[in-house]
């Protein structure tokens, strides 16, 4: 597994926030059963910044705390079968990984949003790293049925990794 990090922060990330989405991308991986090495890469930035990308991409004027792009056009989320026919689209030709997409989080909004929902900035990059990393296996949140099934994924990957409510643990 490969994760590229990128720091869009005019200052050094916080100790740790590397380290909880390298735990959350694996477990997710491994949640899914992904048959492949994976790559992923991520991008650290502050509430202009996603609200540029943000923007640039969704037509939104507005901060988000996290966005996702897949690489991969799933025939159904998790569906792994004919990625190999052409592994020129989807695969790393230089290390063969599967090349999931990239996430970008908010650092602005993980502290924000970690103080308002009352839990760790530990557990809210978790989720929002959970959450993305869902996207980059074809889930989405469109209806209520699909929300519920990827709210039942995100909680089962973090119980994986104990950031369940019950079990806060400030590891940054």
């Amino acid at each position: 597994m490969s994760i590229f990090f990128e720091n869009e922060l005019d200052k050094p990330l916080p100790d740790g926030y590397k380290d909880i989405v390298r735990e959350i991308v694996q477990a997710a991986i491994e949640y899914v059963d992904c048959p492949y090495e994976c790559e992923v890469n991520v991008i650290f930035t502050n509430n202009q910044g996603i609200e540029a990308i943000n923007n640039e991409f969704r037509g939104l004027k507005s901060p988000t705390d996290v966005l996702s792009f897949p690489m991969i056009d799933y025939e159904k989320p998790e569906d792994f079968q004919g990625l190999e026919d052409t592994p020129w689209e989807y695969f790393n030709q230089d290390t063969g990984e599967l090349m999931l997409g990239d996430i970008v989080l908010n650092v602005d909004r993980i502290v924000s949003q970690a103080k308002e929902y009352g839990h760790t900035r530990s557990r809210e990059i978790a989720f929002l790293t959970a959450h993305s990393m869902l996207h980059l296996f074809g889930h989405d949140h469109v209806d209520d049925h699909e929300r519920l099934i990827m709210e039942d994924k995100q909680e089962q990957i973090l119980s994986m990794k104990g950031y369940t409510r019950d079990n806060e643990q400030e590891k940054i």
